[in-house]
């Protein structure tokens, strides 16, 4: 299984035969802030690497701009594309479109998909609650005998207390609309992944974060550069 990361939340999942997208957001402003040396192909009001494969299952957390762009989705996608969102994020009766909620499970050819429920809390670290709950979901991917749980834009919650024998959890670090460090780490000792992927970083320093780690666990952490590989 090959995971690529790209800003801010956005996840790439390569299976045996399936290619994945989470969280596909804006290109042209959140990949020229982050690498200048992408190679882009001009599309309407937005841009590509050209590099991107279609994905054969889309997942959306939820429909704020930063994680869900149809210009964006609809570059990805095809006909046979199945995509799977707590709200309809087009207006439009797009068949490939199916609305999910939280705590439940889904089927897709040879892969399960559970839902997780995913928010702001009152105390949670982060200062612009924007993310009600019921409103978005977390995502939790059982393909190639491994388990992958993507936290979407969410504080720490009891609900992750029940989530058990993850191989990678990909979650937030950047406060204001999500979790800061501090919290992110709580929510990774209660997880217990074998390895931690922080994404949506604003201006948090995801070195630091797996620096914590590292030092006071024997989880992996992991930092990626746009477009850069991991095999898990």
């Amino acid at each position: 299984m090959i995971i690529k990361w790209f800003p801010r939340s956005w996840i790439q999942i390569k299976t045996t035969n399936l290619v994945i997208h989470i969280d596909p957001s804006y290109m042209s402003t959140y990949f020229g802030k982050y690498n200048k040396k992408i190679v882009f192909s001009e599309a309407e009001d937005d841009c590509l690497p050209e590099s991107l494969e279609k994905g054969d299952l889309i997942l959306v957390s939820h429909i704020h701009k930063d994680h869900c762009k149809e210009v964006t989705i609809n570059r990805l996608s095809n006909k046979e594309t199945v995509i799977l969102t707590p709200n309809r994020y087009t207006k439009e009766m797009d068949k490939r479109v199916k609305i999910v909620t939280p705590e439940s499970i889904y089927h897709f050819k040879n892969i399960l998909i559970e839902t997780i429920s995913a928010y702001n809390t009152d105390e949670g670290s982060s200062t612009r609650k924007v993310h009600k709950k019921g409103e978005c979901v977390g995502f939790i991917i059982n393909a190639d005998d491994k388990r992958i749980y993507f936290s979407g834009d969410t504080d720490l919650i009891p609900e992750m207390k029940d989530i058990k024998d993850i191989d990678i959890a990909v979650v937030p670090i950047g406060g204001t609309f999500t979790m800061d460090t501090n919290e992110a780490f709580q929510a990774i000792i209660t997880i217990n992944p074998k390895f931690v992927l922080p994404v949506h970083h604003l201006k948090a320093n995801p070195l630091c974060f797996i620096k914590k780690i590292e030092e006071n666990t024997n989880i992996n952490a992991i930092a990626l550069n746009i477009g850069e590989e991991f095999t898990i």
